[in-house]
């Protein structure tokens, strides 16, 4: 059974620092784009970030860019996501997710990953 696995999650105080980790089992994923989504209540999940399977090209959602790093985790066989300058707006359902195929840049879209996690709660306070 596939499955992507988020840890890291928690309450931390505007201006904080988070790192959120995700391990993969039942198939490998090093090689293959992995990427980190999010979902505040009441609003759509949105792209937060992804990497590509070598890991040399990264992509990053406006509202991140110059505070979140995500890098991947081949002993984890997952990804991270360090979350520097929190801010309230930053509260969400994080999620990691996963592609089974090859793509030539770090994908955007939630439709080009096939697996995904549970999610861990982030939540931001002022």
């Amino acid at each position: 059974q596939v499955q992507l696995v988020e840890s890291g999650g928690g309450l931390v105080q505007a201006g904080g620092s988070l790192r959120l980790s995700c391990a993969g089992s039942g198939r490998t994923f090093r090689g293959y784009p992995m990427g980190w989504f999010r979902q505040a209540p009441g609003k759509e999940r949105k792209f937060v970030a992804s990497i590509s399977g070598s890991g040399g090209g990264t992509v990053y959602a406006d509202s991140v860019k110059g505070r979140f790093t995500i890098s991947s985790d081949i002993a984890k066989n997952g990804v991270s996501l360090q979350m520097n300058s929190l801010k309230p707006e930053d509260t969400a359902v994080y999620y990691c997710a996963a592609s089974g195929r090859y793509y030539y840049t770090p994908p955007k879209a939630e439709g080009a990953y096939d697996y995904w996690g549970q999610g861990t709660q982030v939540t931001v306070s002022s």
